[in-house]
């Protein structure tokens, strides 16, 4: 077998020698490097990282790799740390490249940030790192004793898996007497032997001749491979069979079935009998892979196909046939057959995605690169030629970057909230007839960029809430919508700053930041707060986050919550209220107006009258609608003069609320000019500003504060008059004071005072003053003021008895018997004017 092989070391230092001798530069922009095969791991190949141009330091962050095929075995690698290119698994050029010629790896570089793709081809040197082997150890080689000298017998040729100079260079044949040898070379430069017989046989002399064969290659160290070659004397057959042609060619398509027919060879041989019978076979020169794939019929002579053939692994083949006859010392003659195989357009081609980076911003300008593609088709010629698209109606394009290498780069702006994802399908189509295609679906998601702000889903919400609601209770719920997806569309909401009749307007409603819901904080009163707006905001949680703000609009509904208050008539002193009503009153006599007021609204505010109770219910009536007391009949002489009424106001809500007051009135003949209790009311700061009683209760008000004014002057005026005739001796003499029935002016205030004239206990003198008579017929009025006047405002009146018709001189005084009678007991000024303290904190309700 072998010899010479040396130590490992030495091997490595001289493949490294053989390497850095060999390295030549890059080609055509694209970069060549040459390694011998069979280093050792972590044998340097070449510096990448300078070749390229690039900054060592950031080939890691850059991704900087060897892209290569999914199960293809990984021979080189780069050290990242510095760029270099090493050997990663032993190479075996014989392994890696099944054919003989240029062995090439072709390296796809790959870095990212930006996206940039090199080609590298990098050589494998061949080492002679096989030696030559022959099929058999030892063969048998038979020789007619009657040959004649220089007659050739080919011999079996030494395998050498090794190429160039390391394949079989030579042949060596054992020093012997009868034969040499002689070194032959095909067309493809492979070397065979023969041997040539140099000296006549004598068969019954030696019947064996035993010779050593020796197959040397050119490789450095020299290996070597040997085979016994047994000569056998035979008898003499003189004639030897011969091929038609001594080579043949023949064309066959690829994808030709099992036991097609190649060639017909014929041999003829001028022997008869065995001699004459020819038998065809492979030659030992026929490589193993050449017997895989045809078959050679002995009798007939027809070349079979037995196997598969591949045209990308092997575009021809080359066939040694022996024919040899049935006779004794039978010769074989060969006869080359070339196999040339047609290219038939079986290979579909095959779509690698080199680096894919997804998934892609939306936000990602035209022209950002997504993936790097590779399209490769085994075929030869059109068949192999390959054009790539994309599909339709998406926003990618191929753009070619190298033979075969496509880039896909975006064409327009993207929007994750219309398209999110994308599914484009790449068909990779060759040339071929019929042509093939390959179908490869990338999944491109869009990554969400904040684009996008909250939308409410109203313009402006508006909410009802019932009125006395409990504190906390949610009240309503907001919701806005963002398109954007994940934290982006994570909303927040919360109300905006503000105030509500002076309070912060966090101290009335709150909000759930997370769900929307809003909550009344405090119960609303309709009556102090019928209607307010807050501003809710909706925040995302994007970067920089978005907003979008909605006004909420909240109406108090009004709840049936405030009863009636009664306020006229008022009652005096809390007795209940007076009025007085002639006798001769008609049927629809209006006695007063019952006024009431309701602080609620709408129909809760709705009042209606009706008399409850009544002494007559024939003589009386209430108007339901504006609360009018009316006579429905004329006075009889049988009915009481005193008539207890009690009055009901009732509201319109649900339930109703009411309200009562009891009348008490005194049919009388005539009827003074006296304020009646009908009129004795205010109104509330509320009903004032919203209803038109307002004004009348103001003017009435205004109108008894301006007589009270000017009665106080009036009063002050005389008696500072009477005090001056008093001492002119033109005073009535005291304790008797007539009524004066003098006939004046009437003051407004005195028109409608009700007043009683009393003389404080111990008054020993006092100061007459006549005060004309404002009331009805038949009444007067005296001021009587006394010494100690100085300390009190002024003295009540009552009314003394009137004058008869009789009396001629107004301007005289009274009869004795129609002066006044004072009272001894001291009384307090009249307060029934004002409002209860009962009124008052109803009316303070309002």
């Amino acid at each position: 077998m072998g010899a010479g092989a040396g130590s490992g070391r030495g091997q490595l230092f001289l493949r490294t020698l053989l390497f850095l001798l060999m390295a030549g530069p890059p080609a055509r922009g694209q970069l060549r490097y040459t390694v011998p095969e069979e280093l050792e791991h972590g044998a340097f190949v070449a510096n990448l990282g300078e070749d390229l141009g690039l900054d060592v330091s950031t080939l890691s962050a850059r991704r900087f790799r060897i892209v290569s095929r999914a199960g293809a075995r990984q021979h080189l690698e780069v050290n990242l740390e510095n760029g270099i290119l090493f050997v990663n698994e032993r190479i075996d050029r014989e392994e890696v490249c099944e054919a003989g010629g240029t062995c090439l790896l072709h390296l796809q570089l790959l870095v990212e940030s930006p996206l940039e793709l090199y080609r590298v081809e990098v050589e494998v040197l061949d080492i002679n790192d096989h030696a030559p082997t022959f099929p058999w150890q030892e063969y048998v080689l038979e020789v007619a004793e009657s040959a004649v000298l220089g007659a050739r017998f080919p011999l079996e040729s030494a395998q050498d898996p090794d190429v160039g100079t390391n394949s079989v260079h030579t042949y060596r044949l054992s020093p012997n007497g009868f034969f040499s040898l002689e070194v032959q070379t095909r067309s493809d430069a492979s070397k065979f032997a023969e041997l040539v017989l140099e000296r006549a046989l004598d068969r019954e002399q030696q019947r064996v001749h035993r010779v050593l064969l020796t197959a040397l290659d050119g490789g450095v160290p020299e290996r070597s491979g040997t085979a016994h070659i047994l000569v056998t004397v035979l008898d003499a057959n003189d004639n030897v069979p011969a091929f038609d042609q001594p080579s043949y060619g023949v064309s066959l398509p690829e994808d030709a079935p099992a036991g097609t027919l190649v060639i017909q060879l014929n041999a003829t041989d001028l022997d008869e009998g065995p001699n004459g019978e020819i038998e065809y076979s492979f030659s030992g020169h026929a490589p193993p892979r050449v017997r895989e794939l045809f078959h050679v019929e002995p009798r007939s002579g027809q070349v079979l196909l037995k196997g598969r053939l591949d045209y990308e692994r092997a575009s021809i083949h080359e066939l040694y046939v022996q024919a040899k006859d049935r006779g004794p010392s039978a010769v074989a003659v060969h006869c080359r057959v070339l196999v040339h195989l047609l290219d038939v357009n079986d290979n579909a081609p095959e779509v690698t995605l080199t680096s894919v980076s997804t998934p892609v911003l939306e936000d990602a300008p035209p022209g950002t690169v997504i993936a790097v593609i590779s399209v490769l088709d085994r075929d030869s010629g059109d068949n192999g030629r390959v054009s790539c698209e994309v599909s339709p109606n998406v926003p990618f394009e191929l753009r070619s970057s190298f033979r075969n290498y496509y880039t896909l780069v975006t064409t327009q702006a993207l929007d994750r909230e219309v398209v999110p994802e994308y599914n484009v399908s790449i068909t990779a189509r060759d040339m071929g007839s019929p042509a093939l295609l390959t179908r490869s679906t990338l999944t491109i998601p869009v990554s969400d960029v904040n684009d996008n702000a909250p939308r409410f889903l109203q313009p402006s919400y508006s909410v009802y809430v019932m009125e006395n609601n409990a504190p906390g209770a949610s009240i309503c719920s907001v919701s806005a919508l963002d398109p954007d997806c994940q934290q982006n569309a994570y909303l927040s909401y919360s109300i905006a700053d503000g105030h509500i009749h002076g309070m912060p307007v966090g101290t009335y409603v709150s909000i759930n930041s997370d769900s929307g819901h809003m909550y009344a904080l405090r119960s609303l009163d309709y009556e102090q707060i019928r209607s307010f707006q807050i501003q809710v905001q909706a925040q995302d949680a994007g970067f920089p986050p978005l907003t979008a703000n909605v006004t909420v609009h909240i109406f108090v509904l009004d709840q049936n919550d405030n009863a009636p208050v009664i306020v006229s008539p008022m009652p005096r002193n809390g007795s209940v209220a007076t009025e007085l009503v002639p006798r001769s009153a008609r049927p629809g006599y209006l006695v007063g107006t019952v006024s009431a007021v309701d602080a609620d609204a709408g129909l809760n505010s709705r009042l209606s009258y009706q008399l409850l109770q009544a002494t007559d219910f024939t003589l009386f009536s209430v108007a339901p609608d504006t609360g009018e007391l009316r006579t429905l009949r004329s006075f009889l002489e049988q009915d009481a003069s005193r008539q207890q009424l009690v009055v009901q106001v009732r509201d319109g809500g649900q339930p109703a609320l009411s309200a009562t007051v009891s009348l008490l009135l005194s049919v009388v003949e005539t009827m003074p000019q006296t304020l009646s209790d009908f009129s004795e009311f205010s109104l509330p700061p509320e009903v004032s500003s919203s209803s038109p009683l307002t004004l009348y209760l103001l003017v009435s008000l205004g109108s008894i504060s301006f007589t009270f004014l000017l009665a106080i002057l009036i009063l002050t005026a005389i008696r500072c008059r009477g005090e001056r005739l008093s001492r002119q001796g033109d005073s009535c003499s005291p304790p008797r004071c007539h009524c004066c029935p003098v006939s004046r002016p009437s003051s407004d205030g005195l028109k409608t005072s009700n007043l009683t004239a009393q003389a404080p206990a111990g008054t020993t003198a006092a100061t007459c003053l006549d005060v004309p008579a404002g009331g009805p017929p038949g009444y007067c009025y005296k001021v009587c003021l006394g010494p100690e006047s100085a300390q009190s405002d002024f003295m009540f009146l009552k009314p003394c008895s009137p004058p008869r018709n009789n009396e001629k001189d107004p301007g005289k005084r009274s009869r004795p018997e129609q002066h006044l009678q004072v009272s001894k007991e001291a009384k307090q000024p009249n307060t029934d004017w004002l409002p209860s303290s009962t009124q008052r904190a109803a009316l303070k309700r309002y």
